[in-house]
């Protein structure tokens, strides 16, 4: 007698899990395709059957991407694209304030964080390949959402492009169909190598800051970044070269530093998030954080947002009775 859809075969859903853990797109599109009436059952009920349903398949599909390989049973594949189903539907209704607060899909149990998981991902050359396919306005907020480690709601997504949240969903949604297509339509080329380029850009964060520290930071930005570079943050234009300069300088002096915990490397697009480390004598000089979201034209930095993560809240202590 069969079982669910979610859950038939497990001879075949673990020789397909360990081929597209190994890099093979074909392994992975079946798996998804074998398993899709199950995930698409527990969509719609938790979203009924709205237009909603088809934004968390692909989010899904998008998720599955980048974590097969934390997937330690390949037999319980099902169940966990299930879940990976229906902590999306949550996080959708929880941005739609049509219920309370719950956890989203959580991260591998180990220290492992998505930079490692993009690194040790076989397919993460043909993903950011189609990652680089969209346009400016739809790349952020995936990448945001996708790729960052601070910044994932939708309200910190908004608050970094300068954007409605609602603007947020609907770029979102633009841009995972659009991923979709693309993925499909570029399975069988040949990508450039992520895993090099986001090792370079890691080595290029840590020497950016040593050269501020050696005072050479102007040097920096004259070799690297566009003579039109423009700061900006929340939206709004701060400066230009100059306002860079002065901005690090006055950190400096103000004995605050940065260093690099994530980096995400496009061709196009670059993020690194830096924990700020506050001088002993004033700890709440600057927030906890700050991303350095840059954009590049022909491999020069013409604009950096900069996003600083809220600082944590305060809870006072209740009044003795």
């Amino acid at each position: 007698m069969s079982g669910t859809p979610g859950d038939t075969g497990p001879v075949e859903d673990v020789a397909l899990t360990r081929a597209a853990q190994a890099g093979d797109v074909s392994a992975l599109a079946l798996l998804l395709e074998r398993h899709r009436p199950g995930m698409r059952a527990v969509a719609v009920s938790l979203l009924g059957a709205t237009t909603d349903v088809d934004d968390v398949m692909q989010e899904a599909a998008l998720v599955a991407l980048r974590r097969i390989v934390d997937v330690r049973d390949p037999e319980a594949v099902g169940p966990w694209l299930r879940m990976v189903v229906r902590n999306s539907c949550r996080a959708l209704l929880r941005a739609s304030r049509r219920v309370e607060p719950v956890e989203e899909v959580p991260l591998p149990p180990d220290d492992a964080g998505p930079e490692q998981v993009l690194q040790s991902h076989a397919l993460r050359d043909w993903i950011w390949e189609a990652v680089e396919a969209l346009s400016p306005a739809l790349r952020l907020p995936v990448v945001l959402r996708y790729f960052s480690t601070g910044i994932t709601t939708y309200q910190q997504i908004a608050e970094a492009c300068a954007v409605p949240v609602g603007t947020v969903r609907s770029r979102l949604s633009q841009a995972r169909a659009t991923l979709a297509r693309t993925l499909s339509a570029t399975a069988a080329t040949a990508h450039e190598d992520v895993l090099r380029r986001t090792e370079a850009s890691w080595q290029e964060a840590h020497e950016t800051l040593a050269a501020a520290e050696r005072g050479e930071f102007g040097r920096v930005v004259k070799d690297r970044y566009s003579p039109d570079v423009s700061l900006l943050t929340g939206g709004e234009r701060l400066g230009g070269a100059s306002f860079l300069l002065a901005g690090m300088d006055r950190d400096l002096s103000a004995g605050v530093r940065q260093r690099p915990v994530h980096v995400v490397a496009g061709r196009s697009l670059v993020v690194w998030e830096m924990e700020l480390i506050n001088p002993a004598d004033d700890p709440d000089h600057c927030p906890p954080g700050v991303a350095w979201i840059m954009t590049l034209d022909g491999g020069r930095v013409d604009r950096v947002s900069l996003y600083h993560s809220p600082r944590p809240e305060v809870v006072s202590a209740s009044p003795a009775v």
